[in-house]
């Protein structure tokens, strides 16, 4: 079975909403053996010094913050009239230096542009064999898979209280997915990207596993309003 794990992780720190980090991730910056290697963009320095993190790169156009004079971080500058956002441009550095497990934080929220526009970026990554996770306010998209499909590609995903769990295909079409340890489940079935079916589903056990033999799924953890129920 192909795994998404990397033991490479690099966290990429946007300039989108603010949003706090999981525990899980706080947890990692904080052991040596584990820590990624954190990127900010552009004014996603800001949001990397409120969260506490030494960026080691910084990579952007510096449109919309002042190039930081106080670092030793590298920074890498680009001019602005390009094809890339800088979330790509990090992402990209981050591919082309062997870094398969990325995070984006304050990738979430705001203008819907720039919300989609990451996660354009983060089914990019699931397409380069790697395994993206965008973090904002309430929500928690991981995106993986592969279009070659020469395995399966399996994540599982701990319960989580008062959050919905929804699967969506990002390419035309996703075969062999298996969801399992939820309210709906399903085996080998296909998703495509024109049709819904895979929103608004909970956990029914401690771990959700699901499975996609070919193409590439997003799967979107979303906190539900107290008064919400699935």
């Amino acid at each position: 079975m192909k795994s998404t794990t990397s033991p490479l992780p690099c966290l990429i720190v946007t300039g989108g909403p603010y949003a706090l980090l999981p525990e899980m991730i706080k947890n990692n910056l904080s052991n040596a053996a584990s820590a990624p290697l954190v990127i900010a963009c552009d004014s996603g320095y800001q949001n990397a010094i409120r969260l506490g993190l030494t960026p080691a790169v910084i990579i952007g156009d510096f449109d919309s913050a002042p190039r930081p004079a106080c670092t030793e971080a590298r920074i890498i500058e680009y001019p602005t009239r390009k094809d890339d956002t800088d979330t790509m441009l990090a992402v990209r550095y981050t591919l082309e230096n062997g870094y398969k497990d990325i995070t984006i934080a304050c990738a979430l929220g705001g203008r819907v542009d720039h919300a989609y526009a990451n996660i354009q970026t983060g089914t990019y990554i699931a397409g380069h064999g790697g395994c993206a996770t965008l973090l904002g306010e309430g929500t928690e998209i991981v995106i993986f898979g592969g279009t070659d499909g020469s395995a399966p590609v399996t994540k599982s995903f701990p319960t989580r209280e008062h959050c919905s769990l929804s699967v969506f295909s990002m390419t035309d079409r996703s075969d062999g997915v298996t969801i399992t340890g939820t309210k709906y489940e399903v085996k080998d079935a296909t998703l495509t990207n024109t049709f819904p079916i895979g929103a608004s589903n909970v956990w029914t056990a401690p771990i959700a596993s699901i499975t996609v033999c070919r193409g590439i799924l997003m799967v979107v953890q979303s906190r539900l309003d107290p008064n919400e129920h699935i």
